[in-house]
């Protein structure tokens, strides 16, 4: 088996086994060939499946360092590969997986960017309902921040995973793990509505009249996530507004807004879809101001020090 063999198998694996989306298959295999290229042009080893010793995969790393790239995308390069050479050891064709001996540069925490209330609501404010996209584009913002869906989410949502009668809707999320998360009432009325009426109108101007997803654009395709985008900038323009605003960011807001609200974690955890509830627990730092001004206002001897200041 030549490279490129090894590599095509992998691809067919993480396509038809794991079920990956299109978007991320297609960043393990760049990883890969980015690294095959490294490899050939710097001679350092006959093929990457000849590889003898971890010296190849140290040098890798320390040439994506020096392109200043960022370390959280050297980890994604790093952990692309290291799945690469768990999936050849597994099907024997390679003994080691050196990567796995390769420490991952330390990637410094940021904080989840967030979305203002007063802001969210003047994207929704700013959205017409009367319109067939206006409705759509309300009930997105709604999916986004009410349910705390991922972009590919809400693109992939089918109108067989909205249950009205829960508020729930099941949720197709990362590695085809499902999971369900909650909807407001107003939110399924929304959905309703739209579904029943708008959704045909737009339905009708394309050519696939089974297509089942929830969200439309306005040709009548399924919505895509850069379609997404588009949205949210021209809801923004709209507002007459500047500032940035990424689907993700919705999601974060979302769980902020439930632990700022007395959520418990593993509740936020679920919800979000998160594997580890370390993933989630980011979020506790985002919160800590909410949770200071909290203190101030309940606790007797910090309401009491307010309050002397204030006479």
């Amino acid at each position: 088996m030549n490279d490129n063999e090894a590599i095509v198998r992998f691809v067919d694996y993480l396509t038809n086994i794991k079920n990956y989306s299109a978007n991320t298959v297609s960043s393990y295999y760049n990883d890969i060939k980015e690294f095959n290229e490294f490899v050939k042009r710097e001679k350092m080893a006959p093929s990457i499946l000849q590889i003898r010793n971890n010296r190849v995969c140290k040098n890798y790393i320390s040439y994506l360092s020096s392109t200043n790239l960022a370390s959280s995308s050297i980890n994604r390069k790093l952990s692309s590969l290291r799945t690469f050479y768990e999936f050849l050891v597994k099907t024997e064709v390679v003994t080691n997986n050196y990567f796995e001996e390769v420490e991952a540069p330390k990637i410094p925490k940021r904080l989840p960017k967030t979305i203002k209330e007063n802001e969210i609501m003047m994207l929704f404010n700013a959205c017409d309902q009367n319109t067939p996209l206006g409705l759509r584009n309300y009930c997105i913002l709604g999916v986004l921040y009410g349910c705390g869906l991922r972009v590919s989410e809400l693109c992939g949502l089918e109108i067989k995973d909205l249950d009205f009668n829960d508020l729930s809707i099941v949720v197709h999320g990362k590695g085809s793990k499902d999971r369900v998360v909650i909807m407001y009432q107003e939110l399924a009325d929304d959905l309703k509505r739209y579904i029943s009426t708008y959704r045909l109108d737009l339905l009708y101007r394309g050519k696939d009249e089974e297509n089942r997803h929830v969200f439309l654009n306005k040709n009548g395709t399924t919505l895509t996530p850069r379609g997404v985008r588009v949205i949210l900038n021209k809801l923004i323009a709209d507002c007459g507004e500047t500032f940035h605003l990424s689907p993700h960011m919705l999601r974060h807001s979302f769980a902020t807004a439930l632990l700022n609200n007395g959520a418990d974690m593993r509740s936020v955890q679920e919800l979000l879809g998160h594997e580890n509830l370390s993933t989630t627990q980011i979020y506790t730092h985002v919160t800590f101001d909410h949770v200071k001004r909290s203190y101030e206002i309940s606790h007797p001897r910090a309401s009491k020090k307010n309050n002397q200041a204030g006479n």
